[in-house]
C-alpha cells in the first residue's frame, strides 16, 4: 500500500524529510478496524514528532492523526463498525499514523462519519474536537447540557485548529460568552464567523484589552497556543475560575498567579486514554458521535480551512511547512491517494 513516511528527523525543507512509500497492507486483530484512508488532516502534533533529531529509525515510521475513511476489516472482538462503515477518527501517537492506503485503529477511539460531510471536511475534526471538548467538557467541567450558559470564557489561539472548533463547543453547546485572540484581520473574521462574541488582539495586553472590552475577568480560560506566552493571562481568571492548556511549556510558568483566587490548572492530552489503555476509552468514540450529531444537526461545523490536495509526500511536505510558519487558520486536509 502507499504511505508516506520518514526514517530521518529533518527540517521540512529537505526533500528527504518525508518520503512515498510502500508498506504492507495490515490486518486487523482484536478490537481494530482496518480503515481505508480517503482523507487526512496535518496539526502541530504532526511537525513536532517530524521535528529535528539525530534519532534514526530501522524501519519507515508513518505519522498522521486526523483521518476519515471507510472500515474495510474488522478484527475478531470487534462491535462498533462492521465493513463499509465510513469513520473519522484522530489516531493513537504510539501506533503508526495514518498517512497510509490502510490503517489500523482501535475502534474504541473512533466515531461514525458525519453524514452531512464528505471525507474531506470530516478529515479536519477529530484531533482538534477531541482536544477542545475535553480541555473544555473533561478537564474544567464545563457542562455540556448548558448549565454553565451565560459564563465567560478567553480562548488564546482563536484562528487555530483546536481554537476553530473550541469557539464553536464554548458557544453553541455550554452557551458561554466567547472572547477569542487573533492576530490578523482574516483570523479575527474567522473566529468571528465561527461564534466569538469579542476579539482581543493575539500578542497585545491580554488583561488590559480585557478590561477595555468589559470583561476584566472570566470564568475560564483555554490556552491554545504558546503557554510559556500566554500563561500570564491567567491574570484575568475569575476567583475559583480554571486554566486549561494544550501546549508544552519550555520553561517555569508563574502558576503562583492563581494561588490566591485558587483557581484550578489542568493539562489536556489528546493520547492520554489511548497512551495509557484507560478504561473509559470510549469516551472518545462517544464524542466524537455526539460531535457527528451536532455537526448534522446544524449546531456545529467543520473546521476546514485549506485543501492542499492528494495525499501524497510533496503535500504533506508543504502542509508541514504552513504549520510551522504559523500562518495556517482552520485546518489543512489532503484528500485521496
Amino acid at each position: 500500500m502507499k504511505a508516506i513516511g520518514l526514517t530521518r528527523y529533518l527540517p521540512i525543507s529537505n526533500p528527504e524529510s518525508l518520503v512515498d512509500i510502500e508498506l504492507d497492507k495490515p490486518v486487523p486483530t482484536g478490537r481494530d478496524l482496518l480503515v481505508k484512508v480517503e482523507a487526512i488532516a496535518v496539526n502541530p502534533v504532526d511537525t513536532k514528532v517530524r521535528a529535528p533529531k539525530d534519532k534514526v529509525e530501522d524501519t519507515p515510521r508513518v505519522l498522521g492523526w486526523d483521518a476519515a475513511g471507510v472500515v474495510e476489516a474488522v478484527g475478531p472482538d470487534v462491535t462498533l463498525f462492521k465493513a463499509g462503515d465510513p469513520v473519522y477518527y484522530a489516531g493513537d501517537i504510539t501506533r503508526q499514523g495514518a498517512n497510509s492506503e490502510f490503517h489500523l485503529i482501535d475502534e474504541r477511539i473512533v466515531g461514525a462519519k458525519p453524514k452531512s460531510l464528505d471525507f474531506t471536511h470530516a478529515a479536519a475534526l477529530p484531533l482538534t474536537t477531541i482536544i477542545a471538548w475535553e480541555a473544555m467538557f473533561d478537564r474544567l467541567n464545563i457542562s455540556a447540557e448548558g448549565r454553565d450558559a451565560g459564563k465567560s470564557v478567553l480562548i488564546i489561539g482563536g484562528a487555530g485548529g483546536v481554537g476553530s472548533i473550541g469557539i464553536q463547543l464554548a458557544k453553541r453547546v455550554a452557551k458561554l460568552q466567547v472572547i477569542a485572540t487573533a492576530l490578523r484581520p482574516e483570523s479575527a473574521k474567522w473566529a468571528e464567523d465561527l461564534g466569538a462574541d469579542r476579539i482581543v488582539n493575539h500578542f497585545g495586553d491580554i488583561p488590559q484589552q480585557m478590561k477595555d472590552i468589559g470583561f476584566p475577568q472570566v470564568d475560564y480560560v483555554l490556552i491554545f497556543n504558546d503557554t510559556d506566552v500566554h500563561f500570564p493571562a491567567a491574570a484575568v481568571i475569575k476567583p475559583q475560575g480554571g486554566i486549561c492548556t494544550i501546549v508544552e511549556n519550555a520553561k517555569p510558568l508563574p502558576v503562583e498567579l492563581l494561588k490566591q483566587k485558587s483557581g484550578a490548572f489542568h493539562w489536556e492530552w489528546m493520547y492520554t486514554r489511548s497512551m495509557f489503555q484507560t478504561p473509559d476509552m470510549i469516551e472518545q468514540h462517544k464524542l466524537l458521535s455526539e460531535v457527528a450529531r451536532l455537526i448534522d444537526a446544524g449546531a456545529i461545523r467543520t473546521t476546514l480551512g485549506r485543501d492542499l490536495g492528494k495525499i501524497n509526500a510533496q503535500n504533506l511536505r508543504e502542509a508541514h511547512r504552513l504549520l510551522e510558519e504559523g500562518r495556517a487558520i482552520g485546518k489543512l486536509v489532503l484528500t485521496g491517494f
